[in-house]
């Protein structure tokens, strides 16, 4: 990681009913970037918890040295795709990473994610768990989900890798400040929009491999999550590639000076227009 000497690190960690687990997985987390002896900050995300996440995070944010935990809240469960665009305004890194709060995939691991991006020159590098050399233990039925969704993005989208679903990423900041407008998918397929979004625009995505232990047997994943995973990707389709919508809005953020600008000459002459009426009127 000495490429990264010198700039910043910024960790979105959503986290939904982690009350249990979130205080040593964020001690863990520290532990790793004190290692790696570079600049970070994390920035935790709760999302709608009804536990004491919220709580447990905000005793080791003040506890530390200001800025480097940072605790976000949204009061209602929307979704991990929403926590991560929440956490995604407050980045202050030239990098930013996202790590889910169950440590299922270990932080440690993002070394060779920083290898990967130097070495091809990649804006963007995702854990694959269907990398060759990944090593994973989870539930058979979360591996048949995976494959079958693979095939399913892969024929849709073109996207030149094999896993969208893996939490542990890493993008150059200004792929997300370019991306993150556009998003607005809410849960499961937020990666999706997210890489899909990046490839169209031009961005370069490599995949590296992962550990992968999982804390939860059974997972979170139901036939319900499946099923909106899946509307959503058609969504995703739709926006993309019948109605246009992310070239519409790539268009809008293009023009955000314009408008501004516009908007502020239509105040001036509103104001010129109210003058010159009042003076009409008083004579």
């Amino acid at each position: 990681m000495n490429n990264v000497c010198g700039k910043k690190i910024s960790v979105i960690m959503p986290a939904y009913n982690e009350a249990s687990n979130i205080k040593a997985n964020i001690e863990e987390t520290i532990r790793t970037f004190d290692d790696f002896k570079c600049d970070y900050e994390i920035i935790v995300v709760d999302d709608g918890s009804n536990d004491d996440t919220y709580k447990k995070v905000k005793e080791i944010a003040d506890a530390l040295r200001k800025g480097q935990v940072l605790i976000k809240r949204n009061h209602e469960n929307f979704g991990k795709g929403r926590a991560l665009k929440k956490g995604a305004r407050y980045i202050n890194g030239d990098y930013v990473i996202f790590l889910d709060a169950d440590m299922d995939l270990h932080p440690g691991q993002i070394a060779t994610f920083f290898d990967i991006m130097e070495l091809t020159e990649a804006d963007i590098v995702i854990g694959s768990k269907l990398h060759p050399n990944s090593h994973i233990q989870y539930p058979l039925s979360r591996r048949i989900i995976s494959t079958v969704y693979y095939a399913m993005i892969k024929l849709m989208f073109g996207l030149p890798i094999h896993d969208t679903q893996t939490g542990l990423k890493l993008f150059k900041a200004e792929v997300l400040r370019r991306v993150m407008p556009k998003i607005l998918i809410k849960d499961f397929a937020y990666d999706l929009e997210i890489l899909a979004n990046a490839h169209k625009d031009g961005f370069k995505i490599e995949e590296a491999p992962v550990i992968l232990i999982s804390q939860r047997f059974n997972g979170r994943i139901g036939m319900g999550d499946i099923w909106r995973t899946w509307w959503d990707t058609l969504a995703i389709f739709y926006r993309m590639y019948v109605i246009g919508y992310y070239d519409k809005i790539d268009q809008g953020v293009k023009n955000t000076l314009k408008p501004r600008r516009s908007g502020l000459r239509k105040k001036r002459d509103l104001r010129e227009r109210i003058v010159s009426l009042n003076r009409l009127l008083i004579g």
